[in-house]
């Protein structure tokens, strides 16, 4: 027999996410996974230059070893983990707030990326993925001959 931990609020807070997910989009997306234990993903920003694409994920307190970025098949991944602190023995928390474990996001990109120019840079707890755009080929007029 295992034991689970009541959270009496657990559904009440899920319920208010569903319902009102204007309230909640700032913070880390947090689900359950099975076995009870918390999922989360860190929130990100995208925007747009005339020159790149840049994702900016908020990392605090996970570091750019433990931080992988790939691109497959139009798809850019950002996953890594912030590890368990070692706990600390003279110190009673009274409350935890950050979460802990593994994370990834996936974002798709657009067609015009330049792959092999991608970059990331840590700084400050957030994550920049610069993705730089290709030049737009400009298309030219070309006459066929009808046979």
């Amino acid at each position: 027999m295992s034991l689970i931990k009541w959270q009496p609020f657990g559904e009440l807070d899920d319920a208010f996410v569903r319902l009102m997910p204007s309230l909640f989009n700032r913070s880390a997306r947090v689900g359950i996974e099975s076995g009870g234990k918390f999922a989360w993903a860190p929130s990100a920003d995208i925007s747009e230059t005339e020159q790149e694409y840049l994702i900016r994920t908020e990392l605090p307190a996970v570091r750019k070893e433990d931080v992988k970025v790939t691109l497959d098949q139009g798809m850019i991944t950002i996953h890594g983990e912030r590890k368990e602190e070692k706990e600390i023995q003279d110190e009673k928390f009274h409350r935890v707030e950050s979460f802990r474990g593994a994370f990834s996001r996936s974002f798709s990109v657009p067609d015009n990326i330049d792959d092999k120019g991608i970059r990331a840079e840590s700084k400050d707890g957030v994550l920049t993925v610069h993705l730089p755009k290709t030049k737009a080929s400009t298309p030219k007029t070309v006459e066929v001959k009808v046979q």
